[in-house]
């Protein structure tokens, strides 16, 4: 079985379960406050940044800080629990396979998951900014290729991450323990994008970025190591 056809039965495992629900949840919880609190994004307080991009960086700050990331630790306890319901990594271990390109599968469907929930975030995006457009009478809707660039910078900056919760939900057999812990890395990176070792944490990598975006887009306000 090739490499493909290893990704595609991994696919149809996770076809019938909640996973995309899990996906769509974060967003709609993080954009509504946006809508209904649009009129905020006027209100500056002296830090030069326009409404637009405020409303583009604060509705992905959420996302970026906790939600992607919670919804990968439940995604790659999910996919493993796939697995161990029914005996069913032992009836794919069985068969001859490599075990590298089973773990390599699940990591695939893993960052599909998460390539999924960006398209997703970027689709909610630009509805909202439509919405609050039209309400505030206000050009709220960004380039394209700005909001694109940002949106693939945060999901190259979420793989390593995923890779770790993927390690972390397959050694740890507990689901409990694994989401537990997954979810309890994810407040560090608050701490850690403010210190000169923030690469040494593949968790602050998202946020990290969102915040260059913001340090980019409000001159002066946030530094950054990253021109």
């Amino acid at each position: 079985m090739n490499f493909l056809s290893l990704v595609g039965v991994e696919l149809k495992k996770i076809r019938r379960s909640k996973i995309f629900l899990i996906l769509l949840i974060p967003i709609v919880l993080m954009w509504i406050p946006s809508i209904i609190n649009a009129d905020m994004n006027f209100d500056l307080r002296g830090i030069p940044i326009t409404p637009e991009n405020n409303f583009f960086i604060q509705g992905f700050m959420g996302m970026v800080w906790f939600m992607i990331p919670a919804s990968l630790v439940i995604c790659t306890v999910l996919l493993n629990q796939t697995e161990r319901s029914n005996k069913g990594i032992l009836k794919m271990l069985s068969l001859p396979i490599s075990t590298t390109k089973l773990c390599l599968a699940k990591f695939t469907v893993l960052i599909l998951l998460a390539a999924f929930q960006m398209v997703m975030s970027i689709g909610a995006y630009y509805i909202c900014a439509a919405i609050v457009t039209h309400t505030q009478d206000y050009n709220f809707i960004l380039e394209p290729l700005y909001v694109c660039k940002n949106v693939c910078s945060i999901y190259a900056a979420a793989i390593p991450m995923a890779a770790v919760y993927l390690a972390v939900s397959t050694l740890i057999q507990s689901p409990i323990f694994s989401v537990g812990i997954g979810l309890a890395s994810i407040v560090p990176s608050v701490l850690m994008i403010n210190t000169k070792i923030w690469f040494a944490y593949p968790m602050s990598y998202p946020f990290y970025l969102i915040m260059v975006a913001y340090g980019r887009a409000a001159e002066g306000v946030y530094e950054t190591q990253i021109a």
